[in-house]
């Protein structure tokens, strides 16, 4: 089966439409963020100086300031790591977001795929990764299915010779047992071979326009992804919205709104058990949720003509044309959705 690997959630948004598509976060910026920002505007006529928002980045993961690559935003990294080297067996664990796999079969590569599978609830299992492989991707919380996968799982994919790319662009809002605070994140680890961590400033704080993201991991395999990477590749805003994104106020805020998008995820499973045919992906984690039904892609394009946008689910690999993602927002928001979408299903049946 052909999937379009370079559809994303922002093709399905247009004009008087409600997003539900893209994962984006759609609450105003905070002050303690939008003013570095605005600020930064005034040096605009200097060449960017990563070096104060390299060591933000690495104190808030208590890291070495050598083992933090700044990028702008996720989808740089991913192609940097297509390009730093020929992988003999890449692999992608799927479903997950695409443009890991795009970015690798872009730049010559073959991608092997491990999918997992619905009836056992999208959740990880090491063992289906090829001992050969590598090079590995695989997300955690999965985009975008919203399954958060046990650290120690992912930890069993290490291995020497192997560069496990761990794709954590919604880690800081996950939210697991009552406990905010990144449950299953790897970002601190430095003992596992080969281990990068992929994150992104854009989903939680709504910076998608401005391109911010970072790697974390081995020192000498950073500075060969930093080889290739262009001269200045992170803007001055940027990096004024990287080092306040690493400070304390900012984690204290991650903490509130992760207990708040927790609140309303379950809002909205619980207002989606009451649709008929329905079935939710896994036990979600994160700001979406991915669900299955008969005639999705029927249903989709009905509930547009409502005025709603929702992410289609025919272009993950392992997932297909009955699934569709739907982001987390506000109850009013859900309840509204909801009832146009039973009222879409019963005007079917």
């Amino acid at each position: 089966m052909t999937f379009d690997l370079g559809h994303h959630g922002d093709a399905e948004v247009g004009a008087g439409l409600i997003d539900l598509a893209v994962n984006v976060r759609h609450e105003p910026m905070p002050a303690w963020l939008s003013a570095p920002i605005l600020e930064s505007l005034s040096q605009l006529r200097a060449y960017p100086d990563d070096r104060e928002a390299v060591a933000a980045v690495a104190r808030r993961h208590r890291r070495s300031e050598k083992e933090v690559l700044l990028t702008a935003g996720a989808a740089q990294a991913f192609v940097l790591l297509a390009h730093f080297k020929k992988p003999e067996h890449a692999v992608v664990v799927h479903p997950q977001f695409t443009e890991p796999e795009a970015a690798l079969r872009n730049a010559g590569h073959d991608v092997d795929r491990v999918l997992l599978r619905a009836e056992d609830g999208f959740r990880l299992d090491a063992r289906l990764v090829p001992e050969d492989a590598d090079l590995v991707f695989v997300g955690n919380p999965t985009n975008p299915t919203s399954v958060l996968h046990p650290a120690s799982e992912i930890a069993e994919l290490a291995r020497p010779g192997r560069v496990l790319v761990v794709d954590e662009a919604f880690a800081d809002t996950t939210f697991r047992d009552g406990v905010p605070g990144e449950p299953e994140s790897l970002a601190e680890r430095d003992d596992l071979p080969g281990l990068v961590v992929l994150r992104s400033l854009t989903k939680t704080w709504g910076l998608a326009g401005l391109r911010i993201g970072y790697l974390l991991g081995p020192a000498r395999l950073l500075a060969r992804l930093a080889a290739c990477r262009p001269l200045w590749a992170v803007s001055t805003p940027a990096l004024a919205a990287a080092i306040a994104c690493a400070s304390p106020t900012a984690i204290a805020a991650e903490r509130e709104i992760a207990a708040r998008v927790a609140a309303e995820r379950d809002h909205l499973l619980r207002r989606l058990a009451r649709v008929p045919n329905l079935t939710v992906a896994g036990s979600p984690a994160g700001a979406f949720v991915t669900v299955r039904l008969p005639e999705a892609e029927k249903i989709r394009l009905e509930l547009r003509e409502r005025g709603w946008a929702v992410r289609r689910g025919d272009t993950f690999p392992g997932l297909g044309p009955d699934w569709l993602r739907i982001a987390v927002r506000d109850t009013a928001i859900t309840d509204a959705f909801v009832a146009a979408l039973t009222d879409v299903i019963e005007e079917r049946s």
